[in-house]
Parts: C-alpha cells; sequence; structure tokens
C-alpha cells in the first residue's frame, strides 16, 4: 500500500491559515507611535508659530483637531487585533472557515492601519521640512501675503498660458492627423509624401520643445521675411508647439488608424468609397474612439510646455513670476504659478483615468 502523497495530505487536512496576530500587533505599535509622533509635530508647529507673534484661536483649533486624526487609526489596528484573536480561538475549536474569515479581516485592518500610517508620516515630514530653520522653507515658497497682492499680475498673465494652449491644441490636432494620413497614404506615387511625413515626425519627436520655441521664437524674425517679422511673440510659440506636438498627435493617430481591422477598409472600398471617404466616414471615427486618453495626454503635456514661451519674452505666468520674485527675493509667486497649472491639470487627468476605465470596461463587456 503506497504512502499519500503531499498533494492528497493537503487534501485531506487543509492547511490552516497564517496567525496575523503579530501582524495587528506591529500595526498597533506604529498606530501608537504616529499617534505620539503627530502630537509632538503639532507641538513643534504651535511652538514656531508663538515664536513667530501668531496667535489664532482657529489655529490652535487646527492643531488639536490634527493631533487628534491618528485616534482613528488605533481603533482600526485594535480591531484587527480583535479578528486576529478571534481567528485563533476558532483554530483552536477547529472551525477553518470561520479562522480564514478572521485572519482575512485581521490582515485587512491591519493593511488599512499601516496604509494611512504611512500616508500620514509623509504628511508630517512635509510639515518639519515646511517649518524648518524658522518656516524659512514657508517663507520661501508661501508667504501668503506674496501671493495674495501677486495674484492678481500672475492670473492675467496665466490667461496667455490659456490661450497658446487652446490655439495649439487645435492646430495640433489638424496637423497631426494630416501627417498621419500622410504617413498611411497607400501605393508608389505618394512615397516621397510617406518619406517627408515620416521624417518630419522623427525630427520633431527627437527635438526638446524649448529648442524649437527658441528657433522659431528668435529665428524666425530674423529672417526679415514680412510675414514672420511681423508675427507677435504668441503666435511664434503657437506655431512651435503646433509643430512639436503635431509629431506626437501624428504618432497617436497614425496608432489608432493602424488599429483599425482591415476588414474595414476592404468592406468600404467594396462598396464603392473611395479612399478620403473610407477614411472620413468609416476609419477615422473609429480611430478617434479609440484614441482620446492619449491624445488628452498629449494635451496635458502641451499645457505644461506653454510655460517654456518664456525663453522667447512672452510674459506668461512663469515670466511674470520670475519677474516678480526677482523683485521680492521670493518664489511664492511661482507657487502661485505651480498651484494654477495643477488645478487646471488634475481634473484633465482624472478625466484621462474615466476615459481609459470606460474604454476597459467597454471590451470586456464585448
Amino acid at each position: 500500500m503506497t504512502e499519500p502523497n503531499s498533494k492528497e495530505l493537503r487534501r485531506r487536512h487543509p492547511i490552516p491559515p497564517k496567525d496575523g496576530f503579530g501582524f495587528a500587533l506591529l500595526a498597533l505599535i506604529l498606530a501608537v507611535a504616529l499617534w505620539l509622533a503627530t502630537g509632538w509635530v503639532m507641538w513643534l508647529v504651535k511652538q514656531t508659530m508663538t515664536a513667530n507673534g501668531f496667535q489664532a484661536s482657529w489655529a490652535d483649533a487646527l492643531l488639536v483637531l490634527f493631533a487628534l486624526l491618528p485616534s482613528g487609526l488605533l481603533w482600526s489596528a485594535l480591531r484587527s487585533l480583535g479578528q486576529a484573536r478571534r481567528a485563533r480561538q476558532a483554530l483552536q475549536s477547529e472551525n477553518l472557515i470561520a479562522a480564514r474569515v478572521h485572519s482575512s479581516e485581521a490582515h485587512t485592518w491591519a493593511w488599512f492601519t499601516l496604509g494611512y500610517v504611512g500616508a500620514l508620516v509623509l504628511f508630517l515630514l512635509f510639515v518639519l521640512f515646511f517649518i524648518a530653520n524658522n518656516v524659512a522653507v514657508g517663507r520661501t515658497f508661501f508667504q501668503l501675503e506674496l501671493i495674495r497682492n501677486s495674484f492678481g499680475l500672475i492670473l492675467q498673465a496665466f490667461w496667455v498660458n490659456v490661450v497658446i494652449f487652446l490655439f495649439a491644441g487645435v492646430f495640433s490636432l489638424i496637423w497631426g492627423l494630416v501627417v498621419a494620413i500622410a504617413k498611411l497614404l497607400p501605393g508608389k506615387p505618394a512615397q516621397p509624401i510617406r518619406f517627408i511625413a515620416t521624417f518630419y515626425t522623427d525630427a520633431f519627436l527627437s527635438l526638446p520643445s524649448i529648442i524649437v520655441i527658441y528657433l522659431i521664437g528668435f529665428g524666425l524674425p530674423l529672417t526679415g521675411i514680412g510675414f514672420f517679422r511681423n508675427l507677435p511673440l504668441e503666435a511664434l510659440a503657437v506655431l512651435a508647439l503646433t509643430l512639436t506636438y503635431g509629431a506626437y498627435m501624428a504618432e497617436v493617430y497614425r496608432a489608432g488608424l493602424e488599429s483599425i481591422h482591415p476588414s474595414q477598409w476592404a468592406a468600404a472600398r467594396s462598396l464603392g468609397l473611395s479612399y478620403g471617404q473610407t477614411l472620413r466616414f468609416v476609419v477615422v471615427p473609429q480611430a478617434v474612439r479609440r484614441i482620446i486618453p492619449p491624445l488628452l495626454n498629449n494635451f496635458i503635456g502641451m499645457q505644461k510646455d506653454t510655460a517654456l514661451v518664456n525663453v522667447v519674452g512672452v510674459i506668461d505666468a512663469f515670466n511674470q513670476a520670475r519677474i516678480i520674485a526677482s523683485n521680492d527675493f521670493n518664489l511664492s509667486a511661482v507657487t502661485t504659478v505651480a498651484i494654477l497649472f495643477i488645478l487646471i491639470t488634475i481634473p484633465q487627468t482624472r478625466l484621462v483615468d474615466r476615459l481609459v476605465e470606460r474604454d476597459r470596461a467597454r471590451f470586456r463587456q464585448g
């Protein structure tokens, strides 16, 4: 009679769940340590505020509130410890199903505690950095009076970035589609056009945006050609960004067009549609729906690169902030620019994530 192998033994005797008591205890210890550390950091903040002559009852209440925040983690850690204890009791009574349930709950609450402990540790490190050297960091980057006084000028200059971004975005969308179609033109007669389109995309994908902006912003007016010499700097910046991001858009369009199954092309042509009609009515509409998320990502990149137009003298938000920073020897105005870019970029990023998730849901549903 043969001895049972390891698989048969596991089948006859199921493996009990891992004991989560030690993990839960670790989470509790770290939660307590964080609670003490938070109180100490808030005390340091209070001492710094008093040393700088800042006294406000609402600020004291806010510090107390922050000091009490880790108390919720103590509750989650204790709940993890309780579930681990129940898992042990279930194992002692040989109830493996209940033991697995309680052990899973213990690990879940322990990981929940550790995750928020890590997040709060990062927050406390930022607070310590902010108040370091008698709030030198806070005064350098977050001087509220300077932010308030310069906000109007920076917001007015920020509209220059927005206008450049909107015009360059529309033009690069159109130009990128033209280049992508040129790269996909069939037949030998279109070979020179395909070569030029490929060379253009390869060249501008290799060039940093700041170099293109510098060459066009300073170079074209120096040529003495009347049209370019009389163009405002903002228009030259739009041209530079259109040429740069037109190459990125073209590659995104090309990927979308090539993702359409050849049967779509063949079916459209068999119905008597010309090559242009096939692109317009069949292929391009399907491709655009597929490439909206990467197109929006390129839009976000272009939006941030509008800050580079300061190299040619455009008074955009960043250039205006630099002037204010040079006059006041403080970078709080530049922080205002950063906040403005964050406020208009994060919603677009979340929109891209939502569109990607929607496409994945459609794909999973078939």
